[in-house]
């Protein structure tokens, strides 16, 4: 089976890393990638490891040009699958899997909110083309169950919508002492100082603001890592100088494979976020046997409680993050039974599975 990956860009992202840890995992089928924007990084490591990556070079939104060059390529390349993956991605790639003649389209849902999609806010437009593009695959994945609900509350038929959870590689963040220290001394952080963690882009919606007020209120050995860059760099820089708390927030920038040494480095992990699709930095942080206090998270709230008894979810406010943190423990913790639900072979598997059933039922139609 021959399928192509379709993405808007392949820079360091929570969708672009997922897309780059599946495919290692769905060997049983030959996977092809093209990139909208953007190859980045990522692309890099997919071509490292032996998968073709074709750069459409699209220049925005509105270039209709790239509609053909991705319709023709699609055609070539003789897919039997054609999987979308993002907002601009799934438009553009939808239609021209269409035009070539692909009966198999499917489309992963990785950052759905309830008022926002990708980070920006949802507008009636974006929501109607959305769902006229929708119509045009075969199936729509969400990568948690508050995905698929929200999916269903726009209007795409729950008939059509099928969860497959985003994954890690849960082996590669065991937490590891000699990582930890080596981390430390490299970010200039005291063996014995309090480092607090948050990972993701550095935007609005992710409300490091808040946690950088939260931590220039405890005590002066309290340390803030952050990981990971945006368009927010500057403005939050700001809000460390004006709170205090500049020399004590530690800038770590965007990471491609280094999370895990990062993780170890922490001895507490905070999501500040109010509005999450999945929430996979908290799994990561989990995974790391991090104590975790979160404000929002599909990938937990959709499960049990006593499947990652160490997560703890908590009020948004600057004084609900302090008060969390006050009272947290800094021992490391047994890896929970939630992130092994979450283990990337599983996620390749029953994507895998749902390309068979997909395909079967378009061959007998």
């Amino acid at each position: 089976m021959k399928v192509c990956h379709i993405i808007t860009g392949l820079g360091i992202g929570g969708a672009e890393q997922q897309l780059r840890l599946l495919l290692p995992h769905m060997a049983r089928v030959r996977s092809s990638v093209v990139t909208l924007t953007n190859p980045g990084p990522v692309a890099d490591a997919l071509r490292a490891g032996g998968v073709p990556v074709a750069h459409l070079g699209m220049r925005g939104n509105r270039d209709l040009s790239a509609l053909p060059r991705l319709t023709r390529l699609l055609r070539d390349g003789a897919f039997d699958v054609v999987h979308t993956h993002l907002y601009r991605a799934c438009v553009y790639g939808r239609l021209a899997a269409r035009l070539a003649g692909v009966r198999t389209v499917v489309a992963t849902e990785h950052s759905l909110g309830a008022a926002q999609i990708e980070g920006r806010p949802l507008s009636s437009g974006a929501r109607a083309l959305y769902l006229a593009s929708e119509r045009l695959g075969t199936s729509t994945v969400a990568v948690s169950d508050t995905v698929a609900r929200r999916l269903a509350g726009w209007g795409v038929r729950p008939a059509r919508i099928r969860v497959v959870p985003n994954g890690i590689d849960v082996r590669r963040f065991a937490f590891d002492p000699a990582a930890r220290r080596a981390a430390r001394r490299r970010l200039g952080l005291a063996p014995g100082a309090y480092v607090v963690g948050g990972v993701g882009r550095l935007a609005a919606g992710k409300r490091f603001d808040t946690l950088i007020r939260a931590v220039a209120a405890l005590p002066e050995d309290t340390r803030l890592l952050l990981v990971g860059d945006g368009e927010q760099r500057q403005p939050l820089e700001r809000v460390a100088r004006e709170c205090g708390a500049a020399d004590r927030v530690v800038w770590a920038g965007a990471v491609d494979r280094g999370l895990p040494e990062l993780l170890s480095a922490m001895d507490v992990f905070v999501s500040t976020s109010a509005e999450e699709a999945f929430g996979l930095a908290i799994v990561e942080a989990l995974a790391a046997g991090l104590p975790v206090r979160y404000v929002a998270c599909p990938a937990l709230d959709d499960l049990p409680p006593e499947e990652a008894p160490g997560a703890l979810r908590i009020g948004g406010t600057v004084p609900d993050v302090v008060a969390a943190l006050r009272s947290v423990t800094r021992d490391r913790l047994p890896v929970p039974a939630a992130v092994h639900r979450y283990d990337i072979a599983r996620s390749a598997q029953q994507l895998m599975s749902l390309y068979d059933e997909l395909s079967t039922s378009s061959t007998k139609k």
